[in-house]
């Protein structure tokens, strides 16, 4: 069941510019799907549709809302990120996420990440890093 409610749901935001989910909900309804407001919205949630400019829409986890941020190679083997405060533990997540070879951990405090990493091609690894959450948002 779920995942047929998945692909419905998925299905009519990619066809059609919902605003409200009331209306999204009556748009399943009328493909024989009954839903409640709070299951769907839990839903919406599991599979990262999001309203961006007004309209619901999947977005990729990898690049949705990255905190505005800079990134500093401090040689040899170390890159400083520096972001607002509160978003460093959700960027050292992301960028554990990426599972990336020349990084070999990272430690976060509450507007500071150090980057420790392989090699010394961290102009390199920065180009890498942008690319991966989406470019810089400074």
């Amino acid at each position: 069941m779920h995942m047929d409610l998945d692909q419905t749901i998925l299905s009519l935001i990619e066809r059609e510019d919902f605003r409200d989910q009331s209306v999204l909900g009556k748009r399943l309804e009328e493909a024989g799907v009954m839903i409640t407001q709070p299951t769907l919205s839990r839903h919406l949630h599991r599979l990262q549709v999001r309203k961006i400019q007004g309209v619901y829409r999947r977005v990729d986890s990898a690049t949705m809302l990255t905190p505005v941020y800079d990134l500093v190679p401090v040689p040899p083997n170390l890159l400083v990120l520096r972001t607002r405060p509160g978003h460093a533990q959700l960027l050292a997540l992301r960028l554990d996420n990426l599972k990336l070879a020349e990084i070999q951990g990272t430690l976060s405090g509450d507007d500071t990440v150090f980057i420790a990493c392989l090699g010394t091609e961290l102009e390199r690894l920065s180009t890498k890093i942008d690319k991966a959450l989406g470019g810089r948002s400074t």
